[in-house]
């Protein structure tokens, strides 16, 4: 980790010292206001060069496939970009394709990802990267109702923070709830 000095040549800017911090001895807590703390940094930066907030941008082209059931979100980073991603409200599939690239999320910490690899995320984090080389990332979500608007398919798969993301799983286990029931009933008859 000690290789990374900086996030851009021009104009220079330090690494979030959470990429160099020993986060095994850190609580998830503490990671993930680090990472939150980092992103509200890019969120108000004036540097538009190499620094991303979640989304499709001009620096980080997102690439979109759709097959039955099935939506696949392919983004290229640049080297030396920072940038942190959406809120999964599931385990993700992902394979990074090309590049190095390290990653800091609240339950794994940080480390450095190789391509080529593929590994699940887990749901209901949020991850902070910096693109050691120029990467290749691709995620893979469900999409049972096989629509190819981006924008419905956000709605069902990621969300910017934490607070959307409890709502979405306390509204998610209440429809679960309410279709037990039912089965139970109709079960009974």
């Amino acid at each position: 980790m000690s290789e990374i000095k900086e996030i851009t040549k021009e104009p220079k800017l330090a690494l979030p010292s959470i990429f160099s911090a020993n986060t095994n001895l850190m609580s998830k807590l503490e990671i993930r206001e680090a990472i939150l703390e980092v992103e509200n940094k890019i969120r108000n930066s004036k540097q538009e060069n190499r620094v991303v907030f979640s989304g499709d941008t001009d620096i980080c082209p997102v690439k979109h496939t759709f097959a039955d059931g099935i939506y696949v979100r392919e983004i290229f980073i640049p080297k030396g970009t920072l940038l942190t991603g959406k809120i999964h409200h599931k385990k993700t599939v992902n394979f990074l394709l090309k590049g190095e690239i390290m990653v800091v999320t609240e339950n794994e910490g940080c480390k450095k990802i190789t391509a080529p690899c593929s590994f699940v995320s887990g749901a209901g984090v949020k991850k902070l990267g910096y693109a050691i080389s120029d990467t290749v990332l691709t995620t893979v979500h469900d999409n049972i109702t096989n629509t190819t608007d981006i924008k419905e398919i956000e709605k069902n798969t990621v969300c910017d923070n934490y607070q959307e993301h409890n709502k979405f799983i306390e509204n998610n286990n209440k429809s679960i709830s309410k279709l037990k029931k039912v089965l139970i009933k109709n079960l009974s008859l």
